[in-house]
């Protein structure tokens, strides 16, 4: 007897409506109706406008501040279970919290797997979330979690630069994996910078391990902040001799006063995806979209397929 499928419905949080849009697009079908109501002091409840019972729902929703969004979707999960939806898959294009996920210093919060715990206690099936902070938060969870890799999006971008001599640089030594990952694409040498914090979001002082002397250096990190990381790397950089620095983020955080100064750093370009929309347009940031990766995680989801064929880079 051939496979039968469960009818599949995609909404869309109110952090990522245009992101889900396009998502919906690349796989085929409208974005279900959902609204939020709010009331006067601030609270609010999404209702579903159509039927879920018996569907594979599909909730797109990244968990950027405000934790509004967060709310909203532990909400829309909660409606979804009681709608008596068949499977509820949370695709969760940015993981909030997910720096925070061990005791660094003592008496402090593990946010990222508080979040875990939430999501399971409001009935999720399944997650879907793309270049997680630390890999190991798929741990977190006793349900499946499906982690989409962004260079599968990336790497072409840089092969098409053409650079003319390409070697790949971390910000920081945590995020020296994931530079060794992205330079085997193009058989580069990989530079590290090597950088002591006074606090959050302040450095305190950095040194560069590697030569960079006339080559084209590409910084890969997962999410921009207040980017005091990339422009002080890339300032050190060219410092050291580079012929030209560009940045790779997955995640465009942005707070504070990140636009000016990427604006007003070294950088080429910041080059980031759209997991998080942006506040404000800059000269120096390309976006490149992720909805046709989340388009067929979800298909390859929803037909019992294969994810990891998605992480074939070409």
């Amino acid at each position: 007897m051939p496979v039968q499928f469960n009818p599949i419905k995609l909404f869309a949080g109110s952090a990522t409506t245009e992101l889900a849009d396009k998502i919906a697009k690349a796989y085929g079908k409208e974005l279900g109706e959902v609204d939020v109501s709010r009331f006067s002091d601030g609270e609010f409840q999404p209702h579903f406008n159509e039927t879920v019972r018996g569907c594979d729902v599909f909730l797109i929703q990244s968990t950027c501040p405000p934790t509004d969004n967060l709310m909203e979707l532990l909400m829309m999960i909660d409606a979804a279970r009681r709608a008596s939806a068949h499977y509820v898959t949370a695709v969760i294009p940015y993981y909030g919290l997910a720096r925070q996920d061990r005791k660094d210093r003592p008496r402090v919060a593990i946010g990222s797997k508080l979040v875990a715990n939430l999501l399971v206690a409001a009935g999720i099936n399944r997650i879907m979330t793309m270049d997680l902070h630390a890999a190991q938060i798929q741990g977190f969870f006793d349900i499946p979690v499906d982690h989409l890799d962004a260079s599968i999006i990336f790497v072409p971008y840089i092969k098409s630069l053409a650079l003319e001599s390409l070697t790949i640089a971390s910000p920081d030594m945590g995020g020296s994996y994931r530079a060794r990952s992205f330079a085997k694409f193009f058989n580069a040498e990989v530079v590290i910078c090597d950088k002591r914090r006074k606090r959050a979001n302040e450095i305190e002082s950095m040194t560069l391990i590697g030569d960079v002397t006339d080559q084209d250096i590409v910084l890969i990190d997962d999410i921009c902040d207040t980017a005091g990381t990339l422009a002080k790397a890339a300032g050190l950089i060219m410092e050291r001799g580079a012929r030209s620095v560009r940045a790779v983020c997955t995640h465009p955080v942005l707070s504070g006063k990140a636009y000016e100064t990427i604006e007003n750093s070294v950088l080429t370009e910041l080059i980031v995806t759209d997991t998080i929309p942006l506040k404000h347009e800059s000269k120096k940031i390309k976006v490149l979209s992720t909805a046709e990766l989340f388009a067929k995680a979800i298909l390859n989801v929803n037909e019992h397929g294969s994810i990891s064929q998605l992480f074939k880079v070409d």
